[in-house]
């Protein structure tokens, strides 16, 4: 008997990874399809995660390019990226100065004095009614309890 092995079609997430091999949880952490490595090693530990279409427990894995990954419900490949064929980054400095917030006029000097606190009216004002004093520092209360 011929042994026919059919072939299926199905969407998976490519995961770039940039060494290989490249541990199974990791690739879960890459893909975003867990919230860390702990959830990623529990839920490989519980049988949850198959590789290549086989239950796979674990942790530690070794994947390489091409490699399939199955949990809750989606597909993620293994894609190997050769750090040497990225693209390049580049910087790119905006020669931004903290220093420089964009006012054309120097700041005017304002005398904080020249404002009453309206906590300290009523603070003052309430002290007369009961058994209070007020700090004349700070504006609060102070209370005698013997």
């Amino acid at each position: 008997m011929d042994h026919l092995e059919e072939e299926i079609e199905i969407e998976a997430i490519g995961v770039e990874v940039s060494t290989q091999p490249v541990e199974l949880y990791k690739v879960l952490k890459i893909a975003d399809a867990v919230g860390g490595g702990g959830e990623a090693k529990q839920a490989i530990s519980q049988g949850f995660v198959a590789v290549n279409g086989e239950i796979e427990t674990r942790k530690r894995r070794k994947l390489v390019d091409g490699d399939l990954v199955q949990f809750d419900e989606e597909f993620y490949l293994v894609i190997y990226v050769d750090p040497a064929d990225a693209p390049e980054v580049e910087y790119v400095d905006n020669n931004y100065d903290a220093g420089d917030q964009g006012y054309d006029e120097p700041l005017e000097y304002v005398d904080a004095q020249q404002f009453e606190s309206p906590t300290q009216e009523t603070t003052a004002s309430s002290a007369e009614d009961d058994d209070t004093s007020v700090s004349p520092r700070t504006g609060r209360k102070s209370i005698d309890f013997f």
